[in-house]
């Protein structure tokens, strides 16, 4: 956050900060204001008449002094404990060392300003209870006992109206302009020492701000009709009408607080669901919904990280790999499966090294197999496996569709010795000599998992078809074609493919010759 500030002028910084502080002294006194009002309103209807000229007089001085007196040293003390924030404020956005228990008393004071309005606030109101009867009663003449009735109600209506509304307006201030300065790399919710108003507390106070509050000025109003001296039935309307505009603006302040995290993490949820994870909420809560927030935001960083780690790891070993690996154990070990294996290897590739720059080579090797990982992968279904140089072992009936691999095996191949065409053309453009290319396919049982140690896996095929495979490929050289597949491989072949099959091959490792087919030339 202090970035945002770098390049601001100091002299604008200072005046940043008191601005914020100043509307933070402020913003409970439109609801003590409000109080105010309706309080003189209520004496001068309905405890005025009951009091003498002597008694009046009394009345009203002890008010201007209790004005002139309390309300300044009140707000002197809340100004003092606002602006007590001012010098961390001013620390943190001038980048300035700043002491960890300084900090921490600044961060408590910011969560709890609004507790000190609202106790501020409620012992301003309630002492004029009894400050205000003790004056009367020593004041000449004898005191009417509806009094004793009407003052204290009419203490308690307004302090009803005016105290639950400064606190929420309070809390509402304090987490937009301070929270976001003061905690920059910390969670609300985390400090010690503070007490925010949790959602259970949050509510309860609503509704005594919008029901218990009204409802209950309206009795007592009602208690005093039959005694009040000047009944005022549009005093009572009054109470009732401004208690629902209290009861809806304290309705709107908690909708505020509650409604929008809610709304801000069920979009975020929307859009994590539809695949999008560059998203962060920054809302920045001392009650239930910080840990809500940071638990969400930290679920997303790990989906993120997790995310990294599939496309990274995909790349690495083929995404049918990786997302094997992922659904399944990655101890060591694995499961018998058949599968078809298919080796493919350039040809010359030593000798054709030897002439060329180690940039042509690379060149080549990467338009190569980008195109022959392409027709095995997205199209074909199968999975590379390992990059052996110049040539790589793919596996055909990994995954959730293991049917008719050979046959996706043998399509594969053809498809890669056609591409073959168009990428020595490129060569061709470039002033290199055209590529040749071996391939071997046999089907079989193979163990397919990890391999390794506890600190190194692989997930590969191991048996004794991957051999045959390999051996295979390695015939093309010898009986000059470019696919050569088992007996096996072919036995699982649809009708549609013709092949041709070749004398037995004696192959090393094998303690028989084995009969291998190739494909008849259209």
């Amino acid at each position: 956050m202090a970035s945002r500030y770098e390049l601001v002028d100091r002299s604008q910084l200072d005046w940043l900060i008191l601005s914020r502080l100043g509307m933070i002294i402020c913003a409970p006194l439109a609801a003590e204001l409000i109080g105010s009002a309706f309080n003189i309103w209520y004496n001068l209807t309905q405890i005025q008449s009951l009091l003498t000229p002597a008694q009046n007089t009394v009345f009203v001085n002890t008010l201007l002094v209790y004005n002139v007196v309390f309300y300044p040293v009140a707000l002197f003390i809340w100004v003092q404990l606002v602006l007590s924030l001012q010098r961390p404020l001013q620390q943190i956005l001038h980048q300035q060392t700043l002491r960890a228990e300084h900090l921490m008393k600044a961060r408590q004071l910011a969560i709890n300003l609004p507790w000190w309005g609202m106790l501020m606030a409620g012992i301003g109101w309630l002492l004029c209870i009894p400050i205000f009867l003790l004056a009367l009663n020593y004041a000449p003449g004898t005191l009417d006992q509806r009094v004793f009735l009407h003052l204290p109600i009419s203490v308690i209506v307004a302090a009803l109206i005016a105290v639950p509304q400064g606190f929420f307006i309070l809390e509402l201030f304090t987490q937009r302009l301070l929270y976001p300065l003061l905690f920059q790399e910390a969670h609300p919710a985390e400090t010690p020492g503070a007490f925010p108003l949790s959602l259970r507390q949050r509510g309860l106070v609503w509704a005594i701000s919008a029901g218990v509050c009204p409802i209950a000025s309206l009795l007592l109003l009602s208690l005093t009709a039959s005694s009040s001296a000047t009944p005022d039935p549009w005093f009572t309307i009054s109470v009732g009408v401004l208690g629902m505009v209290f009861g809806f603006s304290s309705a709107w302040m908690v909708g505020q607080l509650v409604v929008e995290p809610v709304e801000e993490l069920q979009q975020a949820a929307r859009m994590v669901a539809s695949g999008n994870l560059n998203i962060h909420i920054k809302l920045l809560r001392a009650d239930e919904f910080g840990p809500l927030i940071d638990d969400f935001n930290d679920m997303i960083e790990e989906l993120r990280q997790k995310q990294r780690l599939q496309e990274t790891f995909g790349r690495h070993v083929g995404q049918t790999a990786a997302q094997q690996i992922l659904q399944r154990d990655p101890s060591l070990g694995g499961v018998e499966q058949e599968l078809t294996i298919l080796f493919a290897d350039i040809r010359n590739f030593t000798a054709r090294s030897a002439v060329s720059s180690p940039q042509q080579v690379v060149t080549m090797l990467n338009l190569f197999l980008t195109e022959m990982v392409k027709i095995v992968e997205q199209e074909h279904g199968g999975m590379v496996n390992k990059f052996l140089g110049d040539g790589f072992m793919a596996l055909f009936g990994v995954g959730d569709d293991p049917h008719n691999h050979a046959t996706k095996a043998v399509a594969a191949a053809q498809k890669m010795l056609a591409s073959l065409q168009s990428i020595n053309s490129d060569l061709a453009k470039q002033g290199q000599a055209p590529l040749a290319m071996g391939i071997g396919i046999h089907t079989g049982s193979v163990v397919l998992g990890s391999i390794g140690s506890p600190q190194r896996l692989e997930y590969t095929a191991i048996g004794d078809p991957v051999n045959v495979a390999s051996r295979i490929e390695s015939l093309t050289k010898e009986l000059g074609k470019p696919l050569l597949l088992s007996a096996a491989t072919y036995k699982q072949l649809p009708s549609t493919i013709s092949t041709q099959e070749l004398p037995p091959q004696q192959v090393k490792g094998q303690p028989h010759p084995i009969i291998v087919y190739c494909l008849k030339e259209s």
